[in-house]
Parts: structure tokens; C-alpha cells; sequence
């Protein structure tokens, strides 16, 4: 398994998988809009980076992160919003694969930490991130504001 970072030319890949991202969420299983991915990841002020693990040609998952400064003092952190691995690749070590390589890539940008929110209703997302020995952090409450 190799990870790297998603290029203009997996558009197609990451268009497949957020329609799966989409339907384990419980919508459609509809791919995402490919003008939208190249704009968001690919275009003049991109929001996002994407880490792809990959066997072969095969894409098995993404994690996808922004930076967010000012983090403690004026530091910057990894900001993880979605680690997803498709579900033939489940339980075979992608999700910690790409954990590793986030850490890396924190690391690499000079961030003092990595940040990530868990839905309380993925009990293998909560337990991927204890077996990694990441405590749960009870000192934020989360908002979402619709626009």
C-alpha cells in the first residue's frame, strides 16, 4: 500500500469516493461533482489537501485535511475532516496507514498538533482512535451552522 497526495489527475477516483462517503452517511450513493473536486482541491486557492492510499492502481481510502492557524499561541494545526476507507479495504490497517501518514505530513508542515471531530454513532471510528491512544478531548462542544 502506498500513500501520497491526490493529484488533479484522481478527480475521477475521489468523485467515486465521496459517492460512497455520501451513501455510508446514509444519502445517495451519488459521485461527487468533478468541477467542484478540481475547484476545492486542484484549483487557484485550494481548501483542502487529500492524502490517497492506494494498492496498484486501486484507491482503498482518503484522508482529507486544511490547516488552521492560529492553533495554541500562534502554531498551526492539521485539521483532519473526513478519513474514509472504502468497505473492501475495511479492517486491512488503510485508516492507520493514513493516520501515520497525516502525522507526517503534520509534522512535515510544521503543525503542533492534528484536531479531528468522530460522529458518536461510529463506534470503529472510536475505536480506531483509542487503538492509537488518542484520548477523547471533552473541552470543545461542536457547531454547525447551515447557510
Amino acid at each position: 500500500m502506498k500513500i501520497n497526495r491526490a493529484t488533479a489527475d484522481d478527480a475521477e477516483a475521489l468523485s467515486e469516493i465521496l459517492g460512497e462517503i455520501e451513501a455510508y452517511y446514509g444519502g445517495q450513493a451519488v459521485p461527487g461533482d468533478l468541477g467542484q473536486i478540481r475547484n476545492a482541491l486542484f484549483g487557484d486557492h485550494p481548501v483542502a489537501t487529500v492524502l490517497l492510499a492506494r494498492e496498484g492502481a486501486a484507491v482503498l481510502g482518503l484522508a482529507s485535511y486544511s490547516l488552521l492557524w492560529p492553533a495554541a499561541g500562534a502554531d498551526t494545526s492539521l485539521f483532519l475532516k473526513e478519513l474514509f476507507v472504502i468497505a473492501g479495504a475495511r479492517r486491512r490497517g488503510v485508516a492507520r496507514a493514513l493516520m501515520t501518514a497525516l502525522r507526517e505530513e503534520a509534522a512535515a508542515l510544521g503543525c503542533s498538533r492534528i484536531e479531528w471531530t468522530a460522529d458518536t454513532d461510529n463506534p470503529a471510528a472510536l475505536a480506531l482512535y483509542e487503538a492509537l491512544g488518542v484520548p477523547q478531548d471533552d473541552s470543545k462542544v461542536f457547531y454547525r451552522a447551515a447557510l
